[in-house]
């Protein structure tokens, strides 16, 4: 319970502070944004757009190390809570799909522009969108457990190249592409003041433990369901 209220009481500051503390041209102090060449106002979106797309890889290696985890032991509660955290991966995957979208539209002119980032993000979207289509289309528990596994670990070993490799290595609008002219981008490099960095890494934190509490109760509530199926 104290930690959903830290929780409840981060994201809230978080928001505050994403929305309320002015962008300068020379931060001052801790409640002062500096101004990020090429993304202006705009670099307000870097507190829940990195978050979520963090939380996405999160959830995809959490969804592979179940997977493992099934293969070994064959303990059909590792298959849910693999199944647990793909489905919130590729939720968190869509919410950084359509922040990004947003900022692409006040950023780039349109929602969308086909940039590497957007490209490499729209195919995890479809290899986790077949990965639910698979469960979905096998019946019998124990080959559709084994078949959603070895596929989860899979598109795991995808993710570092569609999310890390394939947007820093061709050129795009994105900032970190190659050729961007301000370097690896204002996240990697750190192109922020220390009150930004602050409220940055409070936003990762929080995030994170939204994440932790939502795969809980998504293993709860499959537990239940599976419990609830058997002894129909």
């Amino acid at each position: 319970m104290v930690w959903r209220i830290l929780l409840g009481i981060l994201l809230t500051l978080v928001i505050i502070a994403a929305f309320a503390f002015p962008i300068v041209p020379a931060p001052t102090s801790l409640f002062e944004f500096p101004l990020i060449p090429g993304l202006e106002e705009k670099a307000r979106i870097i507190f829940f757009h990195v978050p979520t797309a963090w939380l996405s890889v999160m959830a995809f290696f959490t969804g592979m190390f179940y997977g493992i985890r099934y293969l070994r032991k064959r303990d059909i509660r590792d298959d849910l809570r693999s199944s647990a955290a793909a489905g919130l991966g590729l939720m968190f995957c869509i919410l950084a799909t359509v922040t990004g979208m947003i900022w692409a539209k006040f950023n780039w002119g349109s929602f969308w522009n086909w940039d590497p980032r957007e490209t490499s993000i729209f195919v995890l979207l479809l290899i986790y969108g077949a990965y639910f289509a698979l469960r979905s289309a096998v019946e019998v528990e124990e080959k559709r457990a084994t078949l959603s596994a070895v596929y989860s670990i899979i598109a795991a070993v995808t993710v570092p190249f569609f999310v890390f490799i394939m947007p820093r290595i061709m050129t795009g609008l994105h900032p970190g592409a190659a050729g961007d002219p301000e370097g690896a981008g204002p996240v990697i490099e750190f192109k922020m003041s220390g009150g930004m960095r602050m409220v940055f890494f409070t936003s990762l934190f929080a995030f994170t433990l939204l994440y932790i509490w939502m795969f809980t109760l998504r293993v709860r509530a499959a537990l239940l369901e599976y419990h609830h199926q058997s002894k129909g």
